[in-house]
């Protein structure tokens, strides 16, 4: 049997175009002078924004360098990836905390990765997610050796990977809540 295509299986014929709406103009999130949606941080995609806004409480997130394996960790994990190549690893943090509670219900709910061979060593972009913390009102991020900060990763929810290219430029979170009750 062979299938004849007609032009009907191609959907719905595409909308005629609206009065006074020129035909070039294609859907943006901003504009030129002003974001479409107030305080929400412009390096965040909408793919970012979504998938923060579907993860629940005790949820991690791993923000991570360019360097950082995070396609493979994110397939053995089951985590959602999204790409941030435009972004630095502090400023993401900074990004994300605007948006994101930390759970404060477990003694620690960020992690940084340790420097190999030198686990006391604080590289830049470890001591920026200190600042970025502080700024935050947060508690100091803990820190893992790596080969567990990649286990930690292979467990959560979200990888963003940024175009950090210095080193050691990974961090973890855990996702609060957001209560509307007083305690």
């Amino acid at each position: 049997m062979s299938v004849i295509d007609t032009g009907k299986s191609r959907g719905p014929a595409p909308m005629a175009r609206q009065a006074n709406r020129p035909a070039s103009r294609s859907p943006s999130f901003t504009t030129k002078d002003r974001p479409v949606l107030k305080n929400i941080p412009p390096l965040l995609t909408p793919d970012a924004l979504h998938a923060l806004a579907s993860m629940g409480h005790g949820d991690d997130v791993a923000i991570v360098d360019a360097n950082f394996p995070a396609a493979r960790v994110a397939r053995d994990g089951g985590a959602r990836l999204v790409l941030l190549p435009g972004a630095g690893a502090p400023e993401t943090l900074g990004a994300v905390l605007q948006l994101l509670p930390l759970d404060d219900f477990v003694p620690e709910a960020a992690w940084t990765m340790q420097p190999v061979g030198d686990a006391g060593a604080v590289p830049a972009p470890v001591a920026e997610f200190a600042q970025a913390l502080r700024q935050a009102g947060q508690q100091p991020a803990a820190s893992l050796e790596r080969f567990a900060f990649y286990d930690r990763a292979r467990g959560a929810f979200l990888l963003l990977q940024t175009g950090e290219t210095r080193k050691y430029g990974n961090i973890l979170l855990r996702k609060g809540v957001i209560a509307s009750d007083p305690d």
